[in-house]
């Protein structure tokens, strides 16, 4: 029976791939919803000290998707390529889950006088878990679909079913609180990273044809990998940057540094994304779209996950009357909104669209969409009742972020090196999300007027927007 559904890749057999994903997916709204609020609020630590501990997430990404990626297109254990790495990582994320609301015993029993350098290292642990775990739960829904309609039907449901449980997480949040929620989670995350991936069977050999398989092997080299990562040298560049000015408390009151590396990023993404694809192989064409959807996504994310860090003071500066669990509630409903607009979309609307558009301009004018929406955010967000209508329009830009690049990306990209190519098309989200957390996290914390998190928010995904709908889709 279990062969049967994956054969015919009947709707039932989607809901099953997407779960594995989903338990990655609860647990980032579980930190997205609870992380910020609990090290503000229970912890009392300042912006820049949260800032730093969102930092440390990506920094585990930068290298554990990469990592994870190679080792899960080699391995074969337990039956599985993927399999195990999701085993893992949903065990591993469930305890660090557990450990956030018990920051202060885990420090006190080690005889720490702060929570800061626990809270980082748990931060640091539950995010290479769920990047341990999301990279091979989205490299096995196109291991087990044929490029085409069905790889994106794989990744719109994916989204349908994580954005479900998402919506759930941010009631759980909103109408309960967000210890309870927190509690959820290291139950749901362990049982959705652990039997699911039981029922589906993946391909021993993801190869077949013998060129394909040197064309893979060519591309193993570290200069290819990083030729293939050009346009996101510059927010590399920062993100070491940052790191180390930020261990080693070093101030500096000028910005070369900065200017430098937003000139190297201008220079590498413009010179990428107006690059032809005429005169290329197929191969070499779909390695340059390759390097193009980095270029935009990566200014998806900046936007996005500076809105999922700093929502909170941007809601304490509008209503400055709020208490912290009033202020918390209302960062849930907004989270929840904006997951219930994800989960609503992929496979109702846009996986329809995408059929008769294509994948890059459906994509393209939601980002455009998102971009309007961070700007009316900005000057318009003075009542709950206004940020709640914003969240759902910006949902429309969420619901496509993550869904369709994945399917975009999948299909352009050899059979053999999906876990690689997954690893370092996530570094188009860890290295923004850096910056978000260092660079622009020094900036919001030093601006009395916190509505310039989502100038940047509208600014960056409108960057992205123009970047997407410069992209040629294939035909």
């Amino acid at each position: 029976m279990k062969q049967n559904l994956q054969n015919k890749l009947s709707n039932f057999f989607y809901v099953i791939l997407g779960l594995p994903a989903t338990a990655m997916g609860f647990a980032l709204c579980v930190q997205i919803s609870a992380l910020s609020w609990i090290l503000s609020t229970k912890y009392n630590l300042k912006i820049d000290q949260i800032g730093l501990v969102w930092a440390a997430g990506p920094i585990a990404g930068i290298l554990g998707q990469v990592i994870v990626g190679i080792f899960s297109d080699r391995v074969w254990l337990w039956n599985g390529r993927r399999r195990p790495f999701i085993i893992i990582g949903g065990i591993l994320c469930s305890l660090m889950l557990l450990a956030l609301p018990n920051l202060d015993i885990i420090s006190a029993k080690l005889g720490l006088n702060g929570v800061l350098g626990v809270a980082i290292v748990v931060a640091l642990l539950l995010d290479l878990s769920i990047n341990v775990s999301f990279n091979p739960t989205r490299s096995i829904i196109a291991d087990v679909t044929p490029d085409g309609r069905e790889r994106t039907k794989g990744y719109t449901w994916m989204q349908t079913i994580s954005g479900t449980f998402g919506v759930a997480a941010y009631v759980i949040g909103a109408s309960l609180d967000n210890y309870v929620l927190i509690y959820v989670g290291v139950v749901l995350v362990l049982v959705l990273s652990i039997f699911p991936v039981l029922f589906i069977k993946e391909p021993r050999e993801i190869v077949e044809h013998q060129e394909k398989l040197l064309q893979a092997q060519q591309k193993s080299s570290f200069s290819q990998i990083m030729m293939d990562i050009q346009p996101l040298w510059g927010f590399l560049i920062y993100a070491v940057y940052g790191i180390i000015k930020k261990i080693s408390g070093i101030e500096s009151s000028n910005y070369y540094v900065e200017i430098a590396c937003l000139i190297i990023t201008v220079g590498l993404i413009l010179h990428t994304i107006l690059k032809s694809s005429n005169n290329l192989t197929q191969e070499q064409a779909d390695n340059l779209i390759f390097r193009k959807v980095l270029a935009a996504h990566s200014f998806t994310w900046m936007g996005v996950q500076t809105m999922f860090i700093y929502m909170f003071a941007y809601i304490d500066y509008k209503m400055p009357m709020l208490d912290a669990n009033k202020m918390g509630q209302i960062v849930s409903i907004s989270f929840l909104i904006l997951n219930i607009t994800g989960a609503l979309l992929p496979v109702a609307i846009l996986e329809p669209i995408t059929q008769k558009i294509g994948q890059i301009k459906t994509h393209g004018l939601c980002i455009l969409s998102m971009a309007f929406s961070y700007f009316a955010l900005a000057y318009l967000g003075s009542n709950p009742i206004l940020i709640y209508v914003l969240m759902a329009l910006i949902g429309i830009g969420w619901a496509s972020t993550i869904s369709l690049p994945f399917a975009i990306m999948t299909q352009r990209v050899s059979s053999n090196k999906v876990g690689l190519y997954m690893g370092l098309f996530n570094l188009s989200v860890v290295l923004p999300q850096l910056v978000s957390s260092l660079g622009i996290g020094q900036l919001v914390s030093t601006v009395s007027d916190k509505s310039i998190i989502f100038v940047i928010c509208g600014g960056s995904l409108a960057i992205s927007a123009m970047l997407w709908l410069m992209i040629k889709e294939r035909h």
